[in-house]
């Protein structure tokens, strides 16, 4: 038998799968949240929420995606708009490849004469996978094909109680078969975008990781983990990851009410210990000491913490004594209300609101 795999099981019958499919579009339709992005059925608007939404909490998402749907309201307008525009739009959400993904798509959407009507084709658009090309595919399109996300795993594997490793290839296939035969035996018209819907909304707000609310859940009388006594156990996922914890400091030089920041240049990717450097490409950043070695530091201001993956960072934010006169291309001096029009990192903007800057 294979390690940390269960006894296999019969197979649910198809009037389980339907009982199951049926329940979840039941309970969704009275107990859903009210999601700006669930008003639309604009493939746009859609993909927009889906990108957004990877890595992100939906409350989270909420305020970004209204501000950037006003100022980039259809592919062909983002298609044009210059990168710094959107990185700055975007600015504050994090994992900006994701905004670049966007704009490229947007390219690639206008190229091709509108927007890809089928699985494969939207699977093939910049920062889109399995998971995102199905949520696009079932919500814009109808089209019958079912979404895996941590959600999903989590709500599967307790209503089979399987208790395979999620991070295995094979558990998530498996996984994603099940859910796909749920979607398959739902009875009436075709409904697939509600279906995932009601799937992914009763992950994020019943069925929790923590602490689920099995006494409300539409699924419960269903669920094999619940009646063995196994809730708290599934899903059975790896060990994680040790933090990497480590410690930076950024300036704060003021100048007749400007502010000097400096233009990103490397790909993303975590800085270097006490740097800040090489993290986010054409954004701008506070320096560090490394950047202005000749410019003294005054007393901390304060400071912060803060997560990129499993990167734990705490950040001091020191004003600058003496600015060096002579400063390299990658530095320009800013006003504060200029400040809200170009792409900026979050580190930045938690210490320029230490500083009473933002």
């Amino acid at each position: 038998m294979t390690r940390g795999m269960p006894p296999a099981k019969p197979r649910a019958a198809p009037n389980s799968a339907r009982t199951t499919a049926a329940a979840l579009v039941a309970w969704y339709r009275l107990a859903h949240r009210d999601l700006p992005w669930r008003r639309t059925r604009d493939p746009y608007r859609i993909w927009v929420s889906e990108i957004m939404l990877q890595q992100t909490r939906a409350q989270t998402v909420i305020p970004y995606y209204e501000r950037f749907l006003a100022r980039f309201p259809d592919c062909e307008t983002l298609a044009a708009a210059p990168e710094e525009e959107v990185l700055a739009q975007w600015s504050g959400l994090g994992y900006y490849s994701r905004a670049r993904n966007l704009r490229r798509g947007a390219i690639a959407i206008q190229a091709a004469g509108g927007f890809p009507r089928d699985y494969h084709a939207i699977r093939e658009l910049p920062g889109v996978g399995d998971y995102t090309a199905a949520a696009i595919a079932s919500i814009a399109f109808g089209l019958p094909h079912a979404v895996l996300d941590g959600n999903v795993l989590r709500v599967v594997a307790r209503v089979e109680n399987n208790a395979s490793d999620i991070a295995l290839p094979a558990t998530r296939q498996r996984f994603r078969a099940v859910a796909q035969a749920w979607l398959d035996a739902l009875p009436g018209p075709r409904r697939s975008g509600e279906f995932n819907q009601a799937l992914m909304e009763l992950g994020a707000t019943v069925c929790l990781a923590r602490n689920p609310l099995c006494l409300v859940c539409p699924l419960a009388s269903l669920c094999r983990a619940r009646e063995e006594g196994a809730v708290s156990r599934l899903p059975v996922k790896p060990r994680k990851r040790e933090p990497v914890r480590l410690s930076g400091k950024l300036l704060v030089a003021r100048r007749r009410g400007r502010v000097l920041l400096r233009l990103t240049g490397p790909p993303e990717r975590p800085a270097r210990p006490g740097t800040n450097s090489g993290r986010m490409a054409g954004f701008w950043d506070l320096p560090t000491p490394a950047h202005l070695p000749l410019a003294g530091t005054r007393a901390a201001i304060g400071e912060f913490r803060h997560s990129i993956t499993h990167h734990r960072y705490t950040f001091t934010v020191s004003g600058v004594g003496k600015i060096p006169d002579a400063l390299g291309p990658a530095f320009r001096w800013f006003q504060p209300y200029e400040i809200e029009r170009i792409p900026l990192s979050t580190t930045a903007r938690k210490a320029l609101r230490i500083a009473g800057i933002l």
